[in-house]
């Protein structure tokens, strides 16, 4: 059984003529190109520590088969504004399990697929913990009630947006939390 003790955020931005070599040069730009990378679903692991990206790399080996939770978004359309992001919502009680949420919209900048998602983390998170909410209100109301409730410690995000290549290339964006032993 593998349960995540510790996670790191990264992103980046590719651009290549071919798709495929633009997402190979996203995870370069994210530092995680080296790794067979297995998409999971969206659980923050009970107890799980952030970690730095520098620091979490030095636990991994090229090749290794690791485990994470990756939005990825592609255009060839020149100027086409895309964005890929992961929004997080960790629990007051280190004993339960947060989420993690992927959006990969397009037309969003950095700042608004960042609170998307964000929301979206905080919004799963708050209907397991039964935090009674109108999903009708505003991100910034819902999440001084989730903090107040004093069951949500806390909420982030890490996004990466990027224009289409002005002469047509690939340009994928990628947002990851990779999940360590």
């Amino acid at each position: 059984m593998f349960v995540p003790t510790k996670l790191f955020f990264t992103k980046g931005v590719g651009r290549h003529k071919e798709y495929l070599q633009s997402f190979e040069l996203a995870l370069r730009n994210a530092g995680i190109e080296k790794f067979n990378l297995v998409t999971v679903s969206s659980i923050f692991p009970p107890g799980c520590k952030r970690i730095s990206p520098q620091d979490g790399l030095k636990f991994l080996e090229p090749g290794q088969v690791t485990f994470c939770v990756m939005a990825r978004n592609s255009t060839n359309e020149p100027n086409r504004l895309i964005a890929a992001s992961i929004g997080a919502a960790v629990p007051a009680d280190e004993s339960q399990y947060g989420y993690l949420s992927e959006h990969h919209p397009y037309g969003e900048t950095d700042s608004k697929a960042g609170e998307y998602a964000e929301d979206l983390a905080a919004s799963m998170l708050a209907t397991t913990l039964g935090i009674d909410f109108d999903p009708e209100t505003a991100w910034s109301e819902r999440e001084d009630l989730y903090k107040m409730s004093g069951k949500i410690v806390r909420t982030f995000n890490i996004t990466q947006s990027a224009a289409g290549d002005k002469n047509g290339l690939w340009t994928t964006v990628i947002a990851a939390a990779i999940l360590l032993p």
